[in-house]
């Protein structure tokens, strides 16, 4: 899709200047808090642990921070105990939102994003209004002049990867969510350089957003993902480059 960007993409390119370190550190723990509770404490058997630990170490939480966050978890030290809540929404246009929070208040979370829904032009959708258009896989985007194209069919193959897109200046590549940790501990293991590496909730179809009603969503999006307690967002959106550089 040349000249436009997916959600990932503009997630990747605004993270950095948007948010705060202290804010994706909390963010962070709170993943790695919540997957020991529901796994154990010992990432050898936890994948959902590893990646979250990772995540940590990649962004340079320190290990005593990590480990801390593991305890509470795990509940050898005292901490906040957190749900799980998956939201739905749409946004200007039609466009599809899912949200993937940590609270320990059901009720505060609910009212604050519907406000912020109702504030950008969006509505908080009801359970499964939206999730049927997503499924969750590996998300790697790897930058185009790192390999040649017959590189990457080749390295696809060779580690696992189901799908593979061009998107711009990098390259895209997918994962069965069950294949994830393999696929990635693979591509460090080969020193593939990797822009993003996540599990996602990858959209099978996508709206493209144009003007203000752009600009309108992705304030929404980035007032979704700034919100304390929402620890992903993902959108089946698309934009334009021109409208993606009138918004920033």
């Amino acid at each position: 899709m040349a000249g436009h960007s997916k959600w990932a993409n503009i997630q990747h390119r605004k993270s950095a200047v948007d948010q705060k370190r202290a804010r994706r550190w909390t963010k962070i723990l709170r993943e790695v808090t919540v997957s020991a509770r529901l796994g154990g404490g010992d990432p050898a058997v936890n994948p959902r642990l590893r990646s979250a630990i990772q995540e940590a170490r990649v962004d340079n939480v320190p290990n005593d921070t990590i480990d801390r966050a593991v305890k509470k978890g795990t509940g050898e030290l005292e901490g906040a105990s957190y749900d799980e809540i998956v939201y739905e929404g749409y946004g200007p246009g039609g466009v599809a939102i899912i949200l993937e929070a940590m609270t320990d208040n059901r009720n505060r979370t609910v009212a604050e994003l519907r406000h912020l829904f109702s504030r950008h032009d969006g509505s908080l959708g009801e359970t499964n209004s939206v999730a049927w258009l997503f499924e969750r896989r590996g998300y790697f985007e790897i930058e185009r002049d790192a390999m040649s194209e017959e590189e990457l069919m080749e390295l696809a193959l060779e580690v696992g990867v189901e799908d593979i897109e061009t998107a711009g200046a990098s390259y895209e590549l997918y994962s069965a969510y069950e294949d994830y940790a393999a696929v990635r501990e693979e591509l460090e293991r080969r020193e593939v350089p990797m822009v993003v590496k996540q599990l996602a909730m990858v959209p099978s179809s996508t709206v493209e957003v144009e003007g203000g009603a752009a600009k309108t969503t992705l304030r929404l999006l980035e007032a979704l993902e700034d919100h304390d307690d929402v620890q992903h967002v993902w959108a089946n959106l698309t934009v334009d480059e021109e409208a993606l550089a009138a918004a920033e």
